[in-house]
């Protein structure tokens, strides 16, 4: 039997990268997941592929700092599987500046996607949770839920010139650590994964370093330099960037029966990077 038989999963931002990573890994190991993108097609896409490697899954697409988004997300997993045990909020991209040339719109779009959404999402999830937890104890079960939230070393150490995303990451851990003590009660697992450098599309570098992403009709410059990446890479003791499927792995590690006494704690994946 695989490890997340019969669990129900959703993940946002799981139509590419590291969420499609997440979501794959968590299917091949049993677990029926709800893709999510801000495209329809790429989390078509990854249900597909799921699919084709003998998983379930269902795709729902938008924005997760839409209004009602939330909701929408969690009736998803309910209705289409009818259930929920595992959360990963995952969605997210950086907008950086400089403290002094960064506005108010690109401030509050970096907090909204990873800090506001993924509250409104764990919170529409609450009733269902509170509901599940109350019947298993009545009769007599202990039955574990998981919640994932994505956080950066960028989170637990800072980074210059993303004073918004910083302060994003870092409050995510805030909310995973306040969320483990509320809902310990209910036998839900709340911990937090910091990415170090992962190799995605938002790194990669293009020639003339032009390369940008469609976020909701803004153009959102992406792309690390190459030199600067070899520099980067060269300060992590693994002496690489990671891959989307290393990263995965270290969210599949807390969704498992083997972490069903770690809660409320934060686990770098950065190849050694240990801020």
């Amino acid at each position: 039997m695989k490890k997340l038989e019969g669990k129900v999963a959703i993940v946002s931002g799981s139509g590419r990268g590291i969420g499609r990573a997440i979501a794959m890994k968590l299917a091949s190991e049993g677990a029926k997941v709800v893709v999510n993108d801000l495209d329809a097609g790429p989390a078509e896409e990854t249900v597909a592929a799921i699919k084709a490697a003998g998983g379930q899954a269902l795709a729902c697409a938008g924005s997760v700092t839409a209004d009602g988004f939330a909701e929408k997300f969690v009736k998803t997993a309910i209705d289409g599987f009818g259930g929920l045990d595992i959360i990963v909020n995952n969605a997210g991209y950086t907008w950086d500046n400089v403290v002094q040339k960064m506005t108010d719109e690109q401030w509050h779009a970096i907090l909204d996607v990873h800090l506001t959404a993924p509250f409104k999402i764990l919170r529409a999830a609450a009733d269902f949770i509170r509901h599940q937890s109350k019947v298993e104890a009545d009769a007599g079960k202990e039955v574990f839920r998981k919640v994932v939230n994505i956080s950066s070393v960028a989170g637990t150490g800072g980074n210059a010139g993303q004073a918004n995303y910083s302060a994003g990451k870092a409050g995510i851990i805030g909310l995973t650590k306040a969320l483990s003590k509320e809902w310990g009660r209910y036998k839900v697992n709340v911990n937090a994964v910091a990415f170090g450098l992962i190799k995605t599309r938002l790194t990669e570098a293009t020639a003339g370093g032009n390369a940008s992403i469609d976020v909701e009709g803004r153009q959102i410059k992406v792309g690390v330099n190459p030199d600067l990446m070899a520099m980067m890479e060269r300060g992590i003791p693994l002496g690489r960037g990671g891959t989307p499927e290393e990263a995965a792995g270290s969210v599949y590690l807390l969704c498992t029966p083997e972490s069903n006494y770690i809660s409320g704690q934060v686990l770098i994946c950065g190849g050694g990077v240990s801020i």
